[in-house]
């Protein structure tokens, strides 16, 4: 009786000590917060992943909450707090298809890439692409997708172009806010990422990225403060690299003056995956504003907790970033218990993908060989590796394990048309052998060139002009699908992945040369997530399709617009340049890095290359369009650009003040020609001459109409803010409108201005943080 009662004393008493602590809710993160040890504190600051260093430590044992994520924030269970499951994205969710123990598979719906979606210029189709997006992250128990990306297209050699949206700031900031409500919207979180000016993947880590305060603020950082003022993403990634000196994970400036101070910031920052690093102190990224340190080790904890009782860190900071992190966990599916299905809706999500690509792929070229009449191709033959291999996205962390991927052949095959049977023998057995070949030739640092990592691209086979001209008369057409990858950790090489290869070349001229003097017409499919040179060999086929990586549905889509199903509505959000030195960044990237040397030992984390590795950002405010227009440079494709197959008028543009600070600019559009189809209103604004040197226009507004019929009209009507009409101004630290008349240029591309209209505007000024200077002097480019 005696030892039964003292055990009910024990289980009374803990009862009593449990039920006394707070249990967190929305409306008593106050009480939670204090009732938190230090400890408790340190924790919650430190993330987990799956064994991410190979030691086995994970800090808070949650990391196999969700086989194949990224992360987690660790759980307080004696206070109530869960942990939460961050999934790499953005394309769709990243995590292991499959599971020991279980026959039960985890695929997850790939998307389009970054830069295939922005192509849409549709930010309701991107906000839907966004919703189901965050369905999948729900229903597959995560709670954040580390996603969008919206580092800029500073250069088309950087290998996660494809992650991206743009080369321009307006563009970038949109889709990303369009696709951030959409995820958001089903109670899932994103992380934009990577804040901020992380332009390259060569020695990621540990390069110094020198960018003037102006191109800093009106480039690199813009997008970002479109996506922060218009769509409040939970979360924020800081990037790897150094910012003028400093690294972004531990840069106040960034991450607290611009961030919080400039734009009202409320959600949560979190670094990129790297733990410990060399030269930063984790007390120094918590002081700079990062919440949630990943992917988390114990001896970060220790730290911060020696930081404090050591005086060298602040308690306070400690708490604001605590609370930061309890105002973002009451607002997870974790938190909210949401049973989780492990059974997304494939078939409705597969629908919003293919309807999203087929937005997306930019017609390049087109004399009149599409669409294909009803009926008028029985059979086509198909060259290429990537007909039977289609890329649907990247590699790395944005890559995703989707349950099947349409390719050329099956895409053609569900439009009713066939395929040449002696092509599709060649190379159905030539992709197996080039598949085992690869890996047994990868070496061991190429972490990204494994099958986990994304599809690979496998060398081009040659076929001779003999092979070539046997298959011309069991065809009525040819297509040639040009593939390249590319992703997280290495850029792209200029002579084999941003030029064609001698076999590729030799292809595309042999096709062409053999199927036009049969009178058949020959259209080349570009299979890439990034820029390729076009200009040397362009005049060649007969039409040109730039699919991108369009996700899982890619050869569906593709025949939708073969045929005609669907008239092509994409336009590049990128310029296509004659040569990838033409662009003025080329000559700094990837920077004082032997680039070559790098692509041979390249291996995850710090110190790839030894010494101090930097880009100077000399190019300044001029990148993609801003400089090929304003210094009149030829390029293949300009910003903007994307043909269809019917015509569009522009008339009746109008601007006229709204309000003290916006303006109202209007036009309307007609489908003039006999097909159905979307256009896309571009408004590019030429400003005043007055104190500060600017580009000869930059893009202001965008909007794409509904579906037109022939003759049909659509009047758009775009707002304005004054604010976003600005310059930023280093002298004074603001941004300025400078007083005068200014010129709204509407088009359908940046060189194919339809209409203008002209307002006078006073001055505007906004006075913002004098941070992120400069440690060194830039030989900046100027007209």
């Amino acid at each position: 009786m005696k030892k039964l009662l003292s055990i009910c004393l024990l289980a009374t008493s803990f009862a009593m000590t449990t039920n006394a602590q707070p249990q967190l809710r929305a409306d008593n993160i106050d009480e939670v917060l204090k009732a938190m040890t230090l400890e408790e504190k340190a924790k919650l600051l430190v993330g987990g992943a799956n064994n991410f260093f190979g030691t086995g430590a994970v800090v808070g044992g949650e990391a196999d909450l969700v086989a194949g994520a990224a992360g987690t924030s660790p759980a307080i269970p004696r206070l109530g707090i869960p942990a939460t499951v961050l999934t790499d994205g953005p394309a769709g969710v990243r995590i292991d298809p499959t599971r020991k123990g279980t026959d039960k598979t985890y695929y997850a719906t790939a998307f389009p890439i970054g830069s295939c979606l922005a192509s849409t210029w549709n930010t309701e189709l991107v906000s839907k692409v966004g919703e189901a997006i965050g369905n999948e992250t729900k229903e597959y128990r995560c709670d954040v997708i580390l996603g969008p990306g919206m580092n800029l297209h500073r250069n088309p050699l950087c290998g996660r172009n494809f992650e991206y949206y743009s080369e321009d700031p307006l563009v970038t900031g949109k889709i990303a806010a369009a696709y951030i409500q959409g995820v958001q919207s089903q109670g899932a979180g994103v992380s934009a990422k990577h804040f901020a000016v992380n332009s390259q993947e060569t020695n990621r880590t540990s390069v110094d990225e020198r960018v003037s305060q102006r191109a800093a603020r009106e480039l690199y950082l813009r997008g970002f403060e479109i996506a922060v003022r218009e769509s409040n993403p939970w979360t924020i990634m800081a990037s790897y690299n150094q910012v003028n000196g400093e690294y972004s994970m531990g840069n106040h400036d960034l991450l607290t003056s611009i961030l919080r101070d400039d734009w009202g910031y409320k959600g949560i920052v979190m670094t990129d995956w790297i733990g410990i690093r060399k030269g930063l102190e984790t007390i120094s990224e918590v002081h700079a504003g990062n919440d949630l340190l990943e992917p988390g080790q114990p001896a970060q904890v220790e730290e911060i907790i020696k930081g404090v009782k050591d005086g060298k860190l602040n308690i306070a900071d400690v708490d604001r970033n605590v609370r930061r992190m309890l105002e973002y966990i009451v607002k997870t599916p974790s938190f909210h218990k949401y049973p989780a299905s492990n059974a997304p809706d494939f078939k409705a999500h597969a629908a919003i993908t293919r309807q999203s690509a087929n937005e997306g792929i930019v017609l390049l070229k087109n004399n009149g060989a599409l669409p294909w009449k009803n009926g008028s191709m029985k059979t086509v033959a198909l060259f290429g590796e990537n007909s039977y291999d289609f890329l649907s996205g990247g590699t790395g962390s944005g890559c995703v394990h989707p349950p099947y991927v349409v390719d050329m052949l099956q895409g053609l095959k569900n439009a009713g048309i066939q395929s040449s049977a002696t092509l599709t023998d060649i190379y159905q057995k030539y992709i197996p052998f080039a598949r085992a070949k690869f890996q047994a030739e990868r070496h061991p640092a190429k972490w990204f060139q494994t099958e986990t990592m994304g599809q690979q691209k496998y060398p081009e086979i040659g076929l001779s002009p003999i092979a070539v001209n046997k298959v011309v008369g069991e065809s009525d057409a040819a297509i040639i699908t040009i593939g390249r990858q590319a992703g997280e950790g290495i850029d792209r090489d200029i002579e084999t992945e941003f030029n064609l290869i001698p076999e590729e070349r030799a292809l595309i001229v042999d096709v062409c040369n053999a199927f036009h003097n049969a009178g058949k017409p020959v259209v080349v499919i570009i299979n890439s997530g990034s820029v390729i040179e076009t200009a040397s060999w362009s005049q060649y086929p007969d039409a040109i399709l730039c699919a991108w990586q369009p996700g899982m549905e890619g050869g569906n889509s593709v025949a939708d617009l073969l045929t005609g199903k669907v008239n092509p509505s994409g336009k590049l959000t990128m310029t296509w340049p004659v040569a990838a030195t033409d662009h003025p960044s080329t000559k700094n990237f990837p920077g004082n890095i032997d680039f070559y040397t790098y692509r041979e030992t390249q291996g995850w984390g710090d110190g790839q290359v030894s010494g101090y590795t930097y880009t100077n950002h000399e190019e300044d405010i001029y990148v993609g369009y801003r400089y090929f227009d304003t210094f009149q440079r030829e390029v293949s494709y300009p910003f903007g650009f994307g043909l269809s197959y019917t015509t569009f008028q522009f008339s009746k543009p109008a601007v006229k003040a709204k309000g003290k600070d916006a303006v109202e600019v209007s036009i309307t559009v007609k489908n003039t020609g006999s097909m159905s189809g979307k256009e896309v209103a571009q408004v590019y604004v030429q400003a005043p001459k007055g104190r500060l040197e600017k580009p000869a226009q930059e893009l202001k507004a965008f909007a794409k109409t509904r579906e037109l019929q022939p003759g049909e009209s659509q009047t758009l009507t775009m707002v304005i803010p004054v604010r976003d009409l600005a310059s930023f101004d280093e002298a004074g630290s603001q941004w300025l409108t400078e007083a005068g008349t200014y010129t709204f240029r509407i088009g359908s591309s940046s060189r194919d201005i339809h209409a203008t209209a002209n307002i006078k505007l006073n001055e505007y000024t906004e006075k913002v943080s004098n941070v992120l200077a400069p440690k060194t002097k830039l030989n900046l480019l100027k007209q």
